[in-house]
């Protein structure tokens, strides 16, 4: 419109001007005319399973930084431990076809008795182009899983990660033997 109107020479007045004369007139709507409905739904609706508020929710409050999980619970634990690691297994490395669990980056999943979830992790180095994105997106994919009621991510740097951590199949999709 114009944005560029330095190019051409024209100043903004005389822009506007030559586009409005080039606008075909619109035509009132009639009264007869049937009034649009409202938007049709999408046809998908997420199982009731599914927390999708925990997908949409900002991260915890700046106070609740640190995660207030309590004693470790070994039952809790044992009835989430697969389907928390069934979400985690969905997270990819944008730069490498393998999950974060098979390259070996999940270091430990704490559960407490309400069901907080603690999930210490590491990155490939700690200049990752993914170090923003791959521990937001496993907090949302773990908070997701049914049953669970908060989840945090800890990055921790030790023991550093290195190849032998990646599982045997994550190697040889890698083609690391």
């Amino acid at each position: 419109m114009g944005i560029f109107s330095f190019l051409t020479g024209k100043d903004d007045e005389q822009t506007l001007t030559t586009e409005k004369s080039r606008e075909t007139p619109v035509e009132p709507a009639t009264p007869d005319a049937p009034a649009p409905g409202p938007a049709p739904e999408t046809p998908f609706t997420p199982p009731e399973a599914w927390n999708t508020e925990a997908l949409t929710q900002p991260p915890p409050a700046a106070d609740n930084d640190h995660p207030t999980i309590g004693a470790p619970d070994s039952a809790r634990a044992a009835e989430l431990q697969g389907p928390i690691i069934e979400a985690i297994k969905t997270v990819y490395d944008p730069e490498i076809p393998v999950d974060i669990y098979e390259l070996g980056l999940i270091y430990d999943i704490v559960v407490d008795a309400q069901s907080n979830v603690l999930v210490k992790m590491t990155l490939t180095s700690p200049a990752c182009p993914s170090a923003q994105q791959l521990p937001s997106e496993v907090r949302y994919k773990v908070k997701a899983v049914p049953g669970v009621t908060e989840a945090w991510v800890d990055i921790v740097w030790e023991p550093a990660w290195s190849k032998e951590r990646m599982s045997e199949a994550a190697r040889l999709s890698l083609g690391i033997f």
